[in-house]
């Protein structure tokens, strides 16, 4: 996976990010972690886009900031993941990083759940 990670692939660099989040094979490595999570997301990819998201709202590899955190999933869950949509709901409901708003937490629930 790392040679395809440096050159580049979203979906590699994807995976690599998870094995250094979470030691997966290497040492862990928070920055390493970030650093490709973020690329691979800059690049489109939804699940890495999804996982940056998570990273921000539990400041997982970086500080927390939930408005990061939301544009993120917002990212994703404008490329119809189900988990960014329903987590998107959340934020919207409690005001987590955007301003409470019950009728767009009510829309990106109904999104998620595929309606």
């Amino acid at each position: 996976l790392s040679p395809f990670s440096e050159q580049g692939n979203p979906e590699a660099q994807y995976r690599m990010a998870i094995m250094y989040q979470n030691g997966l094979g290497i040492v862990r490595n928070d920055a390493k972690a970030l650093e490709l999570m973020r690329a691979a997301a800059e690049q489109g990819h939804a699940l890495a886009q999804h996982g940056l998201g998570f990273m921000y709202l539990q400041g997982e590899c970086t500080p927390k900031d939930a408005a990061q955190a939301a544009v993120w999933f917002r990212k994703a869950a404008d490329q119809g993941m189900a988990g960014s949509q329903m987590t998107l709901g959340m934020m919207y409901e409690q005001g987590l990083g955007v301003e409470k708003d019950p009728q767009a937490a009510k829309r990106w629930y109904e999104l998620a759940s595929g309606g």
